[in-house]
Protein backbone atom coordinates (compact mmCIF):
# COMPACT_ATOMS: atom_id res chain seq x y z
CA UNK A 1 0.00 0.00 0.00
CA UNK A 2 3.00 2.49 1.33
CA UNK A 3 3.81 2.67 -3.43
CA UNK A 4 0.75 3.37 -3.58
CA UNK A 5 0.98 6.17 -1.87
CA UNK A 6 4.54 7.55 -3.29
CA UNK A 7 3.00 8.24 -6.88
CA UNK A 8 2.47 11.76 -7.42
CA UNK A 9 -1.23 12.92 -7.36
CA UNK A 10 -2.60 13.93 -10.43
CA UNK A 11 -3.23 17.91 -11.37
CA UNK A 12 -6.53 16.48 -12.67
CA UNK A 13 -7.84 15.21 -9.34
CA UNK A 14 -7.30 18.10 -7.64
CA UNK A 15 -9.46 20.58 -10.07
CA UNK A 16 -13.06 21.21 -10.80
CA UNK A 17 -14.00 20.38 -7.05
CA UNK A 18 -12.74 16.76 -7.01
CA UNK A 19 -11.37 14.95 -4.07
CA UNK A 20 -8.05 15.59 -2.63
CA UNK A 21 -7.20 11.88 -1.20
CA UNK A 22 -3.68 12.85 0.25
CA UNK A 23 -4.43 16.41 1.72
CA UNK A 24 -2.63 17.99 -0.99
CA UNK A 25 -2.83 21.79 -1.07
CA UNK A 26 -5.03 22.98 -4.26
CA UNK A 27 -2.73 24.48 -6.73
CA UNK A 28 -2.53 28.77 -6.74
CA UNK A 29 -5.20 28.89 -9.60
CA UNK A 30 -8.16 27.98 -7.41
CA UNK A 31 -7.58 30.55 -4.82
CA UNK A 32 -7.35 32.92 -7.67
CA UNK A 33 -10.96 31.36 -8.96
CA UNK A 34 -12.17 32.49 -5.64
CA UNK A 35 -10.85 36.34 -5.65
CA UNK A 36 -12.23 36.46 -8.75
CA UNK A 37 -15.61 34.88 -8.22
CA UNK A 38 -15.62 37.71 -4.97
CA UNK A 39 -14.71 40.53 -7.14
CA UNK A 40 -17.34 39.83 -9.65
CA UNK A 41 -19.85 39.10 -6.97
CA UNK A 42 -19.14 43.24 -5.72
CA UNK A 43 -18.85 44.22 -9.17
CA UNK A 44 -22.61 43.25 -9.67
CA UNK A 45 -23.32 44.22 -6.03
CA UNK A 46 -21.69 48.13 -6.65
CA UNK A 47 -24.34 48.64 -9.22
CA UNK A 48 -27.75 46.68 -7.55
CA UNK A 49 -26.97 49.12 -4.97
CA UNK A 50 -26.16 52.14 -6.59
CA UNK A 51 -29.52 51.44 -8.76
CA UNK A 52 -30.94 50.90 -5.78
CA UNK A 53 -30.37 54.54 -4.13
CA UNK A 54 -31.27 55.94 -7.16
CA UNK A 55 -34.84 54.42 -7.48
CA UNK A 56 -35.24 55.16 -3.54
CA UNK A 57 -33.93 59.09 -4.18
CA UNK A 58 -36.50 59.16 -7.01
CA UNK A 59 -39.67 57.73 -5.10
CA UNK A 60 -39.15 59.47 -2.19
CA UNK A 61 -38.60 62.74 -4.21
CA UNK A 62 -41.46 62.21 -5.97
CA UNK A 63 -43.56 61.60 -2.42
CA UNK A 64 -41.70 64.60 -1.00
CA UNK A 65 -42.55 67.09 -3.99
CA UNK A 66 -46.07 66.09 -4.78
CA UNK A 67 -48.08 67.60 -7.44
CA UNK A 68 -46.61 67.31 -11.23
CA UNK A 69 -43.10 65.89 -10.09
CA UNK A 70 -45.20 62.84 -8.57
CA UNK A 71 -47.07 62.22 -11.55
CA UNK A 72 -44.54 62.08 -13.64
CA UNK A 73 -41.83 60.06 -11.63
CA UNK A 74 -44.54 57.63 -11.37
CA UNK A 75 -46.00 57.87 -14.21
CA UNK A 76 -42.11 57.14 -16.18
CA UNK A 77 -41.80 53.73 -14.24
CA UNK A 78 -45.64 52.58 -15.26
CA UNK A 79 -44.85 53.67 -18.49
CA UNK A 80 -41.53 51.34 -18.08
CA UNK A 81 -43.41 48.19 -16.62
CA UNK A 82 -45.85 48.66 -19.84
CA UNK A 83 -43.11 48.40 -22.21
CA UNK A 84 -41.38 45.60 -20.77
CA UNK A 85 -44.26 43.25 -20.21
CA UNK A 86 -45.77 44.21 -23.93
CA UNK A 87 -42.15 43.33 -24.95
CA UNK A 88 -41.59 40.55 -22.74
CA UNK A 89 -44.86 38.28 -24.48
CA UNK A 90 -43.09 38.36 -28.01
CA UNK A 91 -46.56 39.47 -29.46
CA UNK A 92 -47.10 40.49 -33.00
CA UNK A 93 -47.49 44.47 -33.25
CA UNK A 94 -45.27 45.79 -30.54
CA UNK A 95 -45.05 49.43 -31.56
CA UNK A 96 -49.58 49.17 -31.83
CA UNK A 97 -49.59 47.84 -28.40
CA UNK A 98 -47.05 50.23 -26.71
CA UNK A 99 -48.93 53.72 -28.30
CA UNK A 100 -52.19 51.56 -26.44
CA UNK A 101 -50.32 51.11 -23.20
CA UNK A 102 -49.07 54.67 -23.16
CA UNK A 103 -52.08 56.38 -24.04
CA UNK A 104 -53.97 54.44 -21.65
CA UNK A 105 -51.27 55.14 -18.77
CA UNK A 106 -51.36 58.72 -19.64
CA UNK A 107 -55.00 58.96 -19.39
CA UNK A 108 -54.88 57.10 -16.21
CA UNK A 109 -52.37 59.02 -14.81
CA UNK A 110 -54.25 61.98 -15.46
CA UNK A 111 -57.58 60.55 -13.97
CA UNK A 112 -55.92 59.24 -10.74
CA UNK A 113 -53.95 62.35 -10.14
CA UNK A 114 -57.64 64.48 -9.92
CA UNK A 115 -59.23 61.69 -7.90
CA UNK A 116 -61.34 59.74 -10.37
CA UNK A 117 -59.71 56.12 -10.00
CA UNK A 118 -62.94 54.19 -11.52
CA UNK A 119 -62.82 56.32 -14.61
CA UNK A 120 -58.43 55.52 -14.76
CA UNK A 121 -59.32 51.93 -14.11
CA UNK A 122 -61.85 51.86 -17.29
CA UNK A 123 -59.64 53.42 -19.78
CA UNK A 124 -57.40 50.33 -18.79
CA UNK A 125 -60.16 47.96 -19.09
CA UNK A 126 -60.57 49.39 -22.74
CA UNK A 127 -57.34 49.86 -23.49
CA UNK A 128 -55.91 45.90 -22.39
CA UNK A 129 -59.43 45.50 -24.59
CA UNK A 130 -57.51 46.64 -27.73
CA UNK A 131 -53.61 45.65 -26.94
CA UNK A 132 -55.70 41.68 -26.82
CA UNK A 133 -56.80 42.22 -30.21
CA UNK A 134 -53.59 43.61 -31.61
CA UNK A 135 -51.83 41.02 -30.06
CA UNK A 136 -53.29 38.09 -32.04
CA UNK A 137 -54.94 34.94 -30.69
CA UNK A 138 -52.27 33.62 -28.48
CA UNK A 139 -50.88 36.25 -26.83
CA UNK A 140 -55.00 37.50 -25.96
CA UNK A 141 -54.77 37.30 -22.31
CA UNK A 142 -51.45 38.44 -21.66
CA UNK A 143 -50.94 41.80 -23.71
CA UNK A 144 -54.53 42.60 -21.86
CA UNK A 145 -53.15 41.39 -18.38
CA UNK A 146 -49.73 44.01 -19.05
CA UNK A 147 -51.77 46.81 -19.58
CA UNK A 148 -53.67 46.23 -16.11
CA UNK A 149 -50.44 45.37 -14.05
CA UNK A 150 -48.35 48.86 -15.31
CA UNK A 151 -51.95 50.47 -14.73
CA UNK A 152 -52.31 49.09 -11.38
CA UNK A 153 -48.90 51.15 -10.12
CA UNK A 154 -50.38 54.26 -11.16
CA UNK A 155 -53.69 53.88 -10.03
CA UNK A 156 -52.61 52.43 -6.32
CA UNK A 157 -49.78 54.96 -5.72
CA UNK A 158 -52.31 57.69 -6.79
CA UNK A 159 -55.29 56.64 -4.38
CA UNK A 160 -52.31 56.20 -1.41
CA UNK A 161 -51.09 59.99 -1.96
CA UNK A 162 -54.54 61.37 -2.48
CA UNK A 163 -55.48 62.99 0.91
CA UNK A 164 -52.22 65.18 1.66
CA UNK A 165 -52.70 64.62 5.70
CA UNK A 166 -52.40 60.74 5.20
CA UNK A 167 -50.54 60.43 1.86
CA UNK A 168 -47.16 60.83 2.14
CA UNK A 169 -47.62 58.36 5.48
CA UNK A 170 -49.13 55.77 3.66
CA UNK A 171 -46.40 56.13 0.61
CA UNK A 172 -43.44 55.88 2.99
CA UNK A 173 -44.93 52.96 5.37
CA UNK A 174 -45.36 51.25 1.66
CA UNK A 175 -41.59 52.05 1.10
CA UNK A 176 -40.12 51.25 4.47
CA UNK A 177 -42.66 47.81 4.72
CA UNK A 178 -41.23 46.71 0.91
CA UNK A 179 -38.16 47.61 0.88
CA UNK A 180 -37.40 45.90 4.50
CA UNK A 181 -38.71 42.88 3.34
CA UNK A 182 -36.34 42.97 0.06
CA UNK A 183 -33.30 43.57 2.20
CA UNK A 184 -33.86 41.61 4.91
CA UNK A 185 -35.14 38.48 2.19
CA UNK A 186 -31.73 38.83 0.37
CA UNK A 187 -29.45 38.96 3.21
CA UNK A 188 -31.85 36.22 5.23
CA UNK A 189 -31.59 33.81 2.86
CA UNK A 190 -27.83 34.68 1.91
CA UNK A 191 -26.63 34.12 5.53
CA UNK A 192 -29.27 31.53 6.80
CA UNK A 193 -29.89 29.52 3.60
CA UNK A 194 -32.06 26.17 3.89
CA UNK A 195 -34.75 24.59 1.50
CA UNK A 196 -35.74 26.67 -1.21
CA UNK A 197 -39.15 28.51 -1.50
CA UNK A 198 -40.15 27.27 -5.08
CA UNK A 199 -36.84 26.61 -7.00
CA UNK A 200 -38.64 25.65 -10.10
CA UNK A 201 -39.99 29.48 -10.20
CA UNK A 202 -37.72 31.50 -8.25
CA UNK A 203 -34.45 29.29 -7.57
CA UNK A 204 -32.72 31.98 -5.17
CA UNK A 205 -35.89 32.72 -2.91
CA UNK A 206 -35.89 30.47 0.34
CA UNK A 207 -38.39 29.95 3.28
CA UNK A 208 -35.32 31.54 5.63
CA UNK A 209 -35.21 34.89 3.62
CA UNK A 210 -38.78 34.77 2.81
CA UNK A 211 -39.69 34.76 6.62
CA UNK A 212 -36.62 37.15 7.76
CA UNK A 213 -37.81 39.60 4.99
CA UNK A 214 -41.27 39.80 6.09
CA UNK A 215 -41.06 39.97 9.33
CA UNK A 216 -38.33 42.62 9.01
CA UNK A 217 -40.31 44.34 6.48
CA UNK A 218 -43.91 44.49 8.34
CA UNK A 219 -41.48 45.47 11.56
CA UNK A 220 -39.88 48.26 10.08
CA UNK A 221 -43.42 49.61 8.76
CA UNK A 222 -44.58 49.46 11.94
CA UNK A 223 -41.65 51.51 13.90
CA UNK A 224 -42.40 54.11 10.67
CA UNK A 225 -46.37 54.14 11.25
CA UNK A 226 -45.57 54.51 15.15
CA UNK A 227 -43.70 57.18 14.62
CA UNK A 228 -45.37 59.39 12.37
CA UNK A 229 -48.95 58.64 14.00
CA UNK A 230 -48.56 57.59 17.72
CA UNK A 231 -46.99 54.52 19.35
CA UNK A 232 -51.03 53.15 19.11
CA UNK A 233 -51.04 52.35 15.89
CA UNK A 234 -48.08 50.06 16.00
CA UNK A 235 -49.47 46.92 16.60
CA UNK A 236 -52.85 47.13 13.64
CA UNK A 237 -49.99 48.51 11.65
CA UNK A 238 -47.81 46.15 11.77
CA UNK A 239 -50.58 43.08 11.29
CA UNK A 240 -51.27 44.78 7.97
CA UNK A 241 -47.58 44.80 7.38
CA UNK A 242 -47.23 41.11 7.55
CA UNK A 243 -49.50 40.80 4.78
CA UNK A 244 -48.52 43.72 2.84
CA UNK A 245 -45.10 41.57 3.06
CA UNK A 246 -46.45 38.66 1.89
CA UNK A 247 -48.62 40.43 -0.79
CA UNK A 248 -44.94 41.60 -1.89
CA UNK A 249 -43.03 38.28 -1.87
CA UNK A 250 -46.00 36.87 -4.08
CA UNK A 251 -45.72 39.47 -6.74
CA UNK A 252 -41.98 38.96 -6.73
CA UNK A 253 -42.97 35.13 -7.43
CA UNK A 254 -45.66 36.30 -10.10
CA UNK A 255 -42.86 38.01 -11.82
CA UNK A 256 -40.46 35.46 -11.99
CA UNK A 257 -43.20 33.44 -13.46
CA UNK A 258 -43.92 35.56 -16.54
CA UNK A 259 -39.92 35.25 -16.62
CA UNK A 260 -39.77 31.68 -16.56
CA UNK A 261 -43.10 31.51 -19.10
CA UNK A 262 -41.50 33.18 -22.06
CA UNK A 263 -37.63 32.41 -20.88
CA UNK A 264 -36.77 35.54 -20.13
CA UNK A 265 -34.04 36.59 -17.18
CA UNK A 266 -35.00 39.76 -16.71
CA UNK A 267 -37.51 41.80 -18.14
CA UNK A 268 -35.23 44.06 -19.80
CA UNK A 269 -31.63 46.07 -19.10
CA UNK A 270 -32.81 49.56 -18.13
CA UNK A 271 -31.40 49.49 -14.62
CA UNK A 272 -27.90 48.54 -14.00
CA UNK A 273 -27.62 45.10 -11.92
CA UNK A 274 -31.21 45.12 -11.62
CA UNK A 275 -32.60 44.27 -14.98
CA UNK A 276 -35.83 46.14 -15.55
CA UNK A 277 -38.33 47.84 -13.75
CA UNK A 278 -40.36 45.21 -13.69
CA UNK A 279 -37.70 43.19 -11.76
CA UNK A 280 -37.14 46.25 -8.93
CA UNK A 281 -40.70 47.13 -8.72
CA UNK A 282 -42.87 43.40 -8.94
CA UNK A 283 -43.39 43.34 -4.71
CA UNK A 284 -43.97 47.21 -4.48
CA UNK A 285 -46.55 47.08 -7.41
CA UNK A 286 -48.54 43.98 -5.34
CA UNK A 287 -47.81 45.73 -2.20
CA UNK A 288 -49.14 49.13 -3.34
CA UNK A 289 -52.35 47.51 -5.04
CA UNK A 290 -53.15 45.48 -2.13
CA UNK A 291 -52.89 48.38 0.41
CA UNK A 292 -55.03 50.23 -2.39
CA UNK A 293 -57.74 47.81 -1.91
CA UNK A 294 -57.31 47.33 1.48
CA UNK A 295 -57.59 51.62 1.90
CA UNK A 296 -60.77 51.72 -0.33
CA UNK A 297 -62.69 48.78 1.63
CA UNK A 298 -61.72 50.58 4.97
CA UNK A 299 -61.97 53.90 4.26
CA UNK A 300 -63.02 56.25 1.62
CA UNK A 301 -62.52 55.10 -1.98
CA UNK A 302 -60.50 58.58 -2.20
CA UNK A 303 -58.86 58.66 1.13
CA UNK A 304 -55.53 56.52 2.25
CA UNK A 305 -56.95 57.06 5.27
CA UNK A 306 -58.21 53.72 5.99
CA UNK A 307 -54.94 52.74 6.36
CA UNK A 308 -54.30 54.21 9.18
CA UNK A 309 -57.22 55.81 10.44
CA UNK A 310 -58.92 52.42 12.37
CA UNK A 311 -58.86 53.39 16.08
Amino acid sequence: MSHLLDRPVPLSMLKDGAENPRGVDAPPSQGLDSKRQGARRLADLLPRVASSLVLAGAALTAVWQGGAIFAVIWFSATLAVGWEWQNLIDAPRLRLRFFIAATALAFATFFAAEGRFILGCGVLLAAGALAALAAGPRRRIWAFAGILYAGALIVSVSLLYALPAFGARAIFWLCATVWGTDVFAYFGGRLIGGPKLWPRISPSKTWSGTLCGVFAGALIGALMAAGFGGARLALPIFALGLLTALVSQGGDIFESFVKRRFDAKDSSALIPGHGGFMDRLDGFLAAATFAALVAALIGDWSLASGLFDWL
